[in-house]
């Protein structure tokens, strides 16, 4: 099978020469269908996660110091955080708005869960994978993101159940787009310090005879509520630190490396998976 480099380059969805010279290091412009797929993605996620009840967002990119304190971006971490000469950070993943979002706040009990769903432009300086995924865009300084995120109350069990949904529901998504997939559960070394538990997913890429991560679902028990003092009044009257809880619904354009690698024909064009077609108006790339 042919890669992804090389399928976008034949089909004119790509330029990476012009996206360096503009962007510098890891630049690239998506065109043509891989734009329009691109935001097919994003809408038809969505779309799913509103069917599912969760509220849509379009959330900062820009985000204060403290949300990333509290949510266990900062201190660890810090070389890979964009900073602003206004003491802004550019947000990794709509995570830290989200969290932000309720800080210093006393919700109601039966106000919870809050299910919320956000599209946002993604940052990272990537230097701690110095030497990795040099070409392509495995690896890429700005991303598109969508997100979905819990917050919930401070009940163990019922924030696993949680977990557990917003887990499947990135599984049941990859179905319909009929990507290979498989479930990992991170080791405690290998998860970050706010986690209590994480699953990555990652789907197959042919050209690289492996899996790839493409999603990263994380429980937080109250770690990042105690940093952003999220609480919520509880039955009883009873004041109590919520719980958070996070997952990529669809993160672009690494997506499209797998997407594409699985959907291309032996005549070099690529099928559109069903899902998304009525977003393109057509079946399959030429």
């Amino acid at each position: 099978p042919k890669s992804c480099l090389e399928i976008m380059k034949n089909l004119d969805l790509v330029d990476f020469e012009r996206g360096v010279k503009v962007s510098g290091f890891r630049g690239y412009f998506l065109k043509n269908e891989a734009a329009q797929l691109s935001m097919a993605l994003w809408q038809f996620g969505i779309e799913e996660w509103v069917k599912r009840g969760f509220q849509p967002f379009l959330v900062p990119a820009l985000a204060r110091e403290r949300n990333l304190f509290g949510t266990g971006h900062l201190p660890h971490g810090q070389e890979d955080i964009y900073k602003t000469q206004d003491d802004l950070y550019l947000s990794a993943t709509a995570e830290i708005p989200f969290t932000g979002f309720f800080a210093d706040e006393v919700l109601k009990e039966e106000d919870l869960p809050k299910k919320y769903v956000g599209f946002s432009p993604c940052y990272r300086r990537e230097a701690g994978s110095h030497g990795k995924d040099t070409k392509g865009f495995y690896r890429v300084h700005e991303f598109f993101k969508v997100e979905q995120f819990i917050l919930c109350k401070a009940d163990h069990q019922e924030s696993v159940k949680w977990h557990e949904e917003i887990t499947q529901n990135s599984e049941s998504l990859l179905q319909k787009l009929g990507l290979p997939y498989r479930m990992v559960v991170n080791c405690g070394g290998d998860i970050g310090r706010a986690h209590v538990k994480t699953y990555d997913i990652e789907v197959w890429v042919p050209s690289e005879k492996r899996y790839r991560e493409s999603h990263s679902s994380s429980y937080y028990h109250d770690f990042q509520a105690r940093r952003l003092n999220i609480r919520y009044k509880d039955e009883e009257g009873k004041i109590r630190f919520a719980h958070t809880l996070n997952n990529t619904v669809i993160a672009t354009p690494r997506i499209l490396i797998s997407l594409l690698e699985n959907n291309q024909q032996k005549d070099g064009s690529v099928r559109i998976p069903e899902v998304l077609q009525k977003y393109l108006n057509k079946d399959i790339i030429v």
